[in-house]
């Protein structure tokens, strides 16, 4: 029988070992959930466009610690056709500074992409959350998806896209895309793509799933 040597193998680069996907610490922005972090090899990704994917546009309370944290920079929060109207008392007791935040509402679905792609690249921007279909008639294909990664990474600022669960059949050229979907003790963040990363891995962020701090 012959004997075949694991680590001779890996040295010729002929036999490949995955590895949990970690990001360097200073790639990476704590999601102040630590079972997410784990999850995610440290934190969200920086300089990356993050897709969530769920009914009835949840998620929004996942990025609360990072926004209160964010907004003691001087880069601004950029919120882009949100569904309903931010209710800034519930965001204040999250301790986001509610004056850090801007927000883009009442346009058409060409111009609340390009408003994403310009805050994302220009450096003035900490964070970029947009709900681009939930306006009338969107649709987001890949080309316009790949402007946005580029953009995140040319602006150095993590872009998040709240889209529907019918989004996940789409290619993406996203960063990192996650599936919500509410559970008993809180929310299940499931992993369906992740750059340098495995797919199929799931948390539960001990969250309400419809904490999200928005108004109608």
């Amino acid at each position: 029988m012959q004997v075949i040597d694991l680590e001779e193998l890996k040295s010729r680069g002929v036999l490949w070992q995955g590895q949990r996907g970690t990001l360097a610490p200073e790639r990476v922005l704590a999601t102040g959930w630590g079972v997410l972090d784990e999850l995610l090899g440290g934190g969200w990704p920086r300089a990356a466009l993050i897709e969530v994917l769920s009914e009835a546009h949840q998620g929004l309370a996942l990025w609360l610690p990072l926004l209160a944290r964010l907004s003691a920079d001087p880069r601004w929060l950029v919120w882009v056709a949100p569904p309903y109207l931010p209710y800034a008392p519930a965001l204040a007791a999250r301790g986001v500074r509610v004056e850090r935040v801007l927000l883009v509402r009442d346009v058409a679905s060409p111009q609340a992409l390009w408003a994403v792609e310009q805050a994302l690249k220009s450096g003035a921007c900490g964070l970029v959350l947009a709900w681009p279909e939930s306006l009338p008639g969107a649709s987001l294909q890949t080309a316009q998806l790949r402007r946005l990664q580029l953009a995140a990474e040319q602006g150095d600022c993590p872009g998040v896209l709240f889209r529907p669960l019918r989004a996940a059949a789409q290619g993406s050229p996203a960063t990192l895309r996650l599936r919500l979907r509410p559970a008993p003790l809180g929310l299940e963040v499931e992993i369906l793509k992740r750059r340098g990363g495995w797919g199929g891995t799931s948390c539960i962020v001990p969250i309400p799933s419809a904490g999200d701090p928005l108004q109608a």
